[in-house]
């Protein structure tokens, strides 16, 4: 000791300074070389999230050797000992805050691995405690380095109100907003929404505290705020999903023009069609028992009720979507005219599939109708089409 007292005082203070740093830096090696590496089979190895939480609170040791050493090298001025002190002292506060806002992400991660998170996500409120622990650091971050106390910087909140809640307006609008999607249950993570005033139509990937990004089916992501989703409307169609079955509403156009009434010859050779059999029998029967009560003798044939065209191609539809296998019977099943217009006469399939995978949904409605297209002409209907440029040339031509 007397020998190293004995040195120059420029040479103590080089030493003193070297001696402090080797003791931080063995310290720092052998928190996280030494132990964290022996402990890292013991840590979850799905993710590295908690080893880098693990890393930053291992930084607060060797800083704190740094800050309570400095007073001990000899030659250094007052200044110099209180600046390199409350320096080390704001990053062992930033090493902290910085540990912290990793084990809250670690956290999360450990959450959504249960089921319930994508009913229950708290992303949102771990994102909320992450600001108020990084404001709360930054707030004696700055008090240690202009040797203040942090009241009196909190003292002074008070003038900035207003600036604070213009700075963290979007921060407040999506905190409420995302309480109320939680609480009401109006989105979860994979949930198929359509937002076409934010051209977005797929499912949800991710839901945090100031946006919720959708993957749509093209596979382009779109970014939507938080508090759009509770300010604006969107659909969501997870009720489709838990209800097992998958809506048809679909329209066949018929020509006007083919519509008619059906002969008895017509209604004979209809009942080819097994489906239309007890239809046809039932609706002949109620025909004639109508028109022998109601109508005279000496009657025009013109006022009696008769088969159309259009009403039993109505019922073979009725008896053809009842009949099809993977049409649910457990909703609403409706064949209907809509009102007739310049295109035509609609007939409008309302109908559930057994199913709500769309590649399925697909191919049973597309196979539905491509029977009911390429039935029509039995009927002696025909579908409206406006004229294309075919239809123009042979008009042409003849």
């Amino acid at each position: 000791m007397a020998i190293f007292t004995a040195q120059p005082i420029w040479l103590q203070t080089i030493v003193g300074a070297a001696g402090l740093v080797v003791a931080a830096l063995v310290v720092n090696f052998i928190l996280k070389d030494v132990i964290l590496r022996l402990a890292a089979p013991y840590l979850d190895g799905k993710t590295k999230t908690i080893d880098a939480s693990a890393t930053w609170f291992a930084t607060v040791a060797p800083l704190l050797i740094v800050s309570n050493g400095i007073g001990w090298v000899p030659g250094l001025s007052e200044v110099a000992v209180t600046i390199i002190a409350n320096v080390t002292q704001a990053l062992i506060v930033l090493s902290i805050a910085m540990g912290i806002v990793r084990a809250l992400t670690y956290a999360n991660e450990v959450y959504e691995r249960r089921p319930q998170s994508k009913n229950r996500p708290i992303k949102g409120y771990l994102q909320v405690v992450k600001i108020i622990v990084l404001c709360g650091a930054a707030i004696i971050l700055i008090s240690i380095l202009i040797n203040e106390s942090p009241f009196l910087l909190l003292s002074g909140l008070g003038a900035i109100t207003a600036v604070l809640l213009l700075v963290f307006k979007d921060t407040i609008l999506s905190l409420v907003a995302s309480v109320q999607l939680t609480t009401n249950d109006m989105l979860r993570v994979g949930d198929w929404i359509e937002m076409p005033g934010m051209n977005a139509d797929g499912d949800v990937i991710d839901i945090s505290l100031h946006t919720v990004k959708v993957q749509n089916f093209d596979k382009t992501i779109t970014t939507i705020p938080t508090h759009r989703l509770v300010s604006d409307s969107f659909r969501n169609w997870r009720g489709m999903s838990e209800s097992g079955g998958r809506r048809i509403k679909r329209s066949l156009v018929i020509d006007q023009n083919s519509v008619r009434f059906l002969s008895d010859d017509e209604v004979i050779s209809l009942k080819k069609f097994n489906i239309l059999k007890d239809y046809l029998a039932n609706a002949r029967d109620a025909l004639a028992k109508w028109n022998e009560s109601e109508l005279a003798k000496d009657d025009a044939p013109v006022n009696a009720r008769r088969l159309t065209n259009i009403g039993t191609l109505r019922a073979y539809i009725a008896a053809y979507i009842k009949w099809h296998p993977r049409i649910s019977e457990n909703f609403t099943l409706l064949v209907r005219q809509l009102p007739p217009g310049p295109q035509g006469l609609p007939i409008e399939i309302y109908c559930f599939t057994d199913t709500t995978d769309w590649n399925t949904y697909e191919g049973i409605q597309s196979d539905i109708f491509d029977h009911l297209i390429a039935i029509v002409p039995e009927f002696k209907l025909s579908l409206f089409q406006e004229p294309s440029g075919h239809d123009l040339q042979q008009i042409v031509r003849s």
